[in-house]
């Protein structure tokens, strides 16, 4: 079993950074890739970054690509995403997300779910 918790939300102008991270509970965390999706209000929940084991391995969305940057510590059983140049269209509810994923960016792939921290850009 693992257990997520987010933090780092907030409201922030455009241009701006956040970093959230999540904290896992569970021996196994450094076996899982993690994951972090968003989903604003009247959208579906969206793949955002995801990291494999190690840290060798990430992924991204196109819309995300070159301003975010998702990073791990087993050590301290934490994930990271630093969001620089944030836009309005970057808010929404983001969670992370665990698991034995074969492919990062499908939601249904992932086992564990945090509850959420809110992001939003103001313009």
């Amino acid at each position: 079993q693992v257990q997520l918790v987010e933090s780092g939300g907030g409201l922030v102008q455009a241009g701006g950074s956040l970093r959230l991270s999540c904290a896992a509970s569970g021996r196994t965390f450094s076996y899982y890739v993690m994951g972090w999706f968003r989903q604003a209000p009247g959208k579906e929940r969206e793949f955002v970054a995801a990291i494999n084991w190690s840290g060798g391995s990430t992924y991204y969305a196109d819309s995300v690509k070159g301003r975010f940057t998702i990073s791990r510590d087993n050590a301290k059983n934490t994930v990271y995403l630093q969001m620089n140049s944030l836009k309005p269209e970057d808010t929404a509810v983001y969670y992370c997300a665990s698991g034995a994923v074969l492919n990062p960016p499908n939601a249904r792939e992932y086992n564990y779910w945090g509850q959420g921290t809110q992001v939003t850009v103001s313009s």
